[in-house]
């Protein structure tokens, strides 16, 4: 199961689609093109962190943690101020989220304008359920038992002990995950559009 599954599944596909006024499958196509700069930004989050992924847990806490989740998925209108929060945490630029969504239009033919509003809902989303499993310990995650762990134990196998990128193939246990954090081989999609929005340093 990968993580565009898990958040229809948790129902933050109806609710963004409810809330942005398209279709669910308009949602998902478009959740499907922005998660892996999501994923991406969340990955150099951890790599940044001393701690690795409990530094990564951390900010989470200090973004909403779990709380981020419930907003998108509660029937009243999503707090997005807090998800530009996030997003201003793992991408550090606006010029980065417009850029991820025009790549993102690109990729699902939805408008950029809908996918500007649909990225930090995504964002809350990915983060409260990153909280969530950071908090949960294994009685939770095994409570998710058809993911046997999901983020927690596939983000673990990426960013825990490893070296640079993910490697060729995505041999750890998240090669779902893996494959969405790295769509091209070269270690994190996000680079990518970091350099095409000029924002990336040497």
């Amino acid at each position: 199961m990968d993580i565009n599954d898990i958040i229809a599944q948790a129902g933050g596909i109806q609710s963004m689609a409810r809330e942005l006024g398209v279709t669910e499958s308009q949602a998902k196509s478009g959740a499907a093109a922005l998660l892996p700069a999501i994923l991406g930004g969340f990955k150099k989050q951890a790599q940044a962190q001393p701690s690795g992924l409990a530094g990564l847990g951390g900010l989470l806490g200090q973004l909403g943690g779990g709380s981020l989740l419930d907003n998108v998925l509660s029937p009243g209108p999503t707090d997005v101020s807090k998800g530009n929060d996030v997003l201003g945490q793992i991408f550090g630029s606006k010029d980065v989220s417009r850029t991820v969504a025009q790549g993102a239009a690109a990729k699902s033919g939805l408008d950029p304008s809908i996918l500007k509003k649909m990225l930090p809902m995504l964002a809350m989303l990915v983060a409260g359920y990153m909280a969530k499993q950071q908090g949960g310990g294994a009685a939770q995650a095994q409570a998710q038992s058809s993911g046997g762990g999901l983020l927690g134990g596939l983000l673990g196998g990426l960013f825990g002990g490893g070296g640079g990128g993910a490697a060729p193939g995505g041999a750890t246990s998240g090669g779902g995950l893996a494959s969405m954090l790295d769509l091209d081989g070269d270690g994190n999609p996000l680079d990518d559009l970091l350099q095409m929005a000029g924002k990336l340093g040497k």
